[in-house]
Order: C-alpha cells, then sequence, then structure tokens
C-alpha cells in the first residue's frame, strides 16, 4: 500500500529467516511493518501483540485485508508464549519506541515534539512525569546512568530535582540540554541518552525483554526462528549473551557469565555477527544506523531458566525501577 511504513531491517531479516512459513508473532507491531512483510514472505498466519492499544486502532483501516492470515493481541511480548497460546515457527522483537509513537508528540516520547511528558507504551501505569517529579536525586541519578549510560547523570537528576514539577518533554529537554555542552555539528540531541534512560525506566524494557527471550523460548517449535532487531547498546548486549547462552557459544566465561556446566543447546546461532543495515537503508532512514538484527534457531531441547544478571542486565543498584 502506498505510504505504508517500512520497518528497519525489514529485507535482511526477511532474508535470514527464510523460507518464511508457518505461524510467526511479531512481538512489537507497531505500524504492522514486519507484520505485512512476513504475510507478504509465506507467513501462513501472523500473530500481531502490542501493548499499545493506539496501533491496533490505527491498524484497523488495512488489518481485515489479511482475514484469519492475521490476529491482533494487545499485551506485553513478555507473554508471548501464552498469548500465541500455540506452537511458533518464528518470533520477531523490534526493540525500543516506534517510529509512530515517536512522531504523535502527546505520547511524550520525543524531546524534538513538545508534549506531556508521558512515555508510557501501554497508556497505563505511572507516567514519566510521575516518575521523575517523585522519585529521590540518587533514583534519577542511578536511572541515567545505568539505563542511558549518561556520564552527565547527577549533574542532570540536580537539576530534574531543582526545576520540578515537570509535566512536558520540552521542559525536560530544555533541563537536559542546559546541563550538557552544544553538540557538535553530526552529533546527537544532548538529551537522547536521557529520554531513552527514561523511557526504559517507565517502561521497564529490560525486564520485559529478558522475559521475552525466554518467553521464545518456550513458544517457538524445533527449527523456529527468533529475529531480535535493537537500536540500544544494552538491549543488544543482552539479547546477544542470550544467544551465546543458549546456544553454548559463550566462549571462557566473564565476571557477567562465568563458565557453567552446560545444558543442552536450545538455540543455535547461524551468523556469526549482528546484521545491519546496508549503505541503502542507511542513507534513507536515520533511524537504521544504530539498528542490529541477531537471529537464532530453535533446537528440539527443552526450555529452561534464564538467569537475567548472566545476561549482564543493567539493573539500578537499590532495585528501584
Amino acid at each position: 500500500m502506498a505510504g505504508e511504513h517500512v520497518p528497519v531491517l525489514l529485507q535482511p531479516l526477511l532474508r535470514a529467516v527464510a523460507p518464511v512459513s508457518g505461524t510467526w508473532l511479531d512481538g512489537t507491531f507497531g505500524a504492522g511493518g514486519y507484520a505485512r512483510g512476513l504475510l507478504a514472505a509465506g507467513a501462513d498466519r501472523v500473530i500481531g501483540v502490542d501493548r499499545d492499544p493506539l496501533v491496533f486502532a490505527m491498524a484497523a483501516p488495512w488489518a481485515g485485508e489479511f482475514g484469519d492470515r492475521l490476529r491482533l493481541v494487545q499485551g506485553t511480548f513478555s507473554d508471548l508464549d501464552s498469548l500465541a497460546g500455540e506452537p511458533l515457527d518464528g518470533v520477531v522483537l523490534d526493540l525500543g519506541v516506534s517510529s509512530m509513537q515517536l512522531d504523535l508528540a502527546d505520547r511524550g516520547f520525543s524531546f524534538l515534539r513538545d508534549g506531556p511528558l508521558d512515555m508510557r507504551m501501554g497508556q497505563d501505569g505511572p507516567s514519566a512525569a510521575d516518575m521523575l517529579n517523585a522519585a529521590d536525586e540518587s533514583v534519577i541519578a542511578d536511572v541515567l546512568y545505568h539505563y542511558g549510560e549518561e556520564r552527565g547523570a547527577r549533574r542532570i537528576a540536580r537539576a530534574i530535582v531543582a526545576a520540578r514539577p515537570l509535566t512536558r518533554t520540552a521542559e525536560l529537554a530544555e533541563v537536559v540540554s542546559g546541563c550538557l555542552p552544544r553538540p557538535k555539528p553530526g552529533q546527537s540531541h544532548p538529551a537522547t541518552r536521557s529520554f531513552q534512560a527514561i523511557r526504559i525506566w517507565v517502561n521497564d524494557e529490560f525486564r520485559q525483554l529478558v522475559d521475552g527471550l525466554t518467553a521464545a523460548e518456550r513458544a517457538l517449535r524445533p527449527g523456529g526462528r527468533l529475529a531480535v532487531v535493537s537500536f540500544h547498546s544494552l538491549e543488544d548486549r543482552i539479547v546477544k549473551r542470550f544467544m551465546q547462552a543458549r546456544s553454548n557459544s559463550a566462549g571462557g566465561g566473564s565476571r557477567y557469565a562465568p563458565v557453567q556446566d552446560s545444558a543442552p543447546a536450545t538455540f543455535t546461532m547461524p551468523f556469526r555477527r549482528a546484521i545491519g543495515p546496508d549503505p541503502d537503508e542507511e542513507s534513507s532512514n536515520p533511524r537504521a544506523r544504530s539498528a542490529l538484527l541477531r537471529v537464532a534457531v530453535r533446537t528440539d531441547a527443552p526450555a529452561g531458566a534464564v538467569d537475567a544478571d548472566a545476561l549482564a542486565m543493567p539493573r539500578l543498584p537499590k532495585g528501584d525501577r
């Protein structure tokens, strides 16, 4: 359809998981680009899962054309095995905030568009404003440092507390920008890391990711493919360590993942490295520049438990969410 959203790394993903057949689950349905791509590539059915109810309203004009080949379910991909209710031939996860959400100022995800300081993907629970206006300065600093790798975390946290109450994205962006040097040409906006960290905090994204990976392991048939696109180095690290650990290819261990007695591998890794965008996609879509795709193939070994600490999942020192 003309003007439809084309998701990042769609064609590399379809090539990496080919041949596409059977039942797939798109755990981050968004604008539906991956689901449509999978259906066009040969999937018999796609189950589209998203925690944001707005995406299903936006899909209503076109979703019906696929009939019972497309089933839409509201929920989080951390529960994808129970939401699917059946064994799957493939799972696709596109992590982080969608371009559709960024484009809607009233969702509060973007520092480039003034709107309510919200950032909730599911539109329930406390908003970013609620959490920032109530949290201790030390907690805010920990969020910015551990979830956003922001070196100026303490300085920014102090400024946020001094500026409270904050209710608008423009207010937060101004506070953060005032704490950091002016960016040089080609550098990202000063508020990028802080907005990213706060969004991850509000939506508990790292825990959701670990739970989603283990849910995919439970749901996939032998030979089923797990494909994950990440845009954040900390997310990609979790995905990489999960796939390595579950395929027994993690090497000699580290302080995060010490050597352990090997259980039967639940995945194999058909590609040694992550797959990035080609030069054409990188130039046509700036969001693709940081994108990495990792793929694993399910074996017939029983699914097992995963230690989040062994995956180097970032945690706040005091356990504050």
